[in-house]
């Protein structure tokens, strides 16, 4: 299976969340993150603006594959180890359901996060 890097925004609570989450279950070492914010992405090595980035979920196999959209969950959660959260991202009946979400959800990002990002790292971090 090929590695994959997502590229997410580390200003976003929720996005750290979700990235600290897949970070954990990343025992096969099949999956890298890269804050769009930091100086570690590069628009132009990945061909991906950070506005574009911001406007939809994107990743990047080794190769240099993009994938933008429900197809980086489908990955990254195939990748971590959770077959049932990928099954249901990789289903084509939903992906229009997930992309309209998604999209809806990264243009409202900060005001989401602001609400849920807090309570969803406290339980991301939560031992035992």
């Amino acid at each position: 299976m090929k590695k994959l890097t997502m590229f997410y925004d580390g200003l976003c609570p929720l996005c750290q969340a979700e990235i600290q989450f897949l970070s954990g279950r990343n025992q096969a070492g099949l999956l890298s993150f890269v804050d769009i914010n930091s100086s570690e992405y590069s628009p132009e090595r990945v061909g991906v603006s950070c506005d574009q980035a911001l406007a939809s979920m994107c990743a990047q196999y080794d190769d240099g594959q993009l994938l933008e959209g429900v197809e980086v969950f489908s990955a990254a959660y195939s990748r971590a180890n959770l077959p049932r959260l990928a099954w249901i991202f990789s289903r084509p009946a939903l992906k229009p359901f997930w992309n309209i979400g998604y999209r809806l959800f990264a243009k409202h990002r900060h005001a989401i996060s602001s609400l849920f990002g807090p309570l969803a790292l406290r339980l991301v971090n939560r031992k035992g």
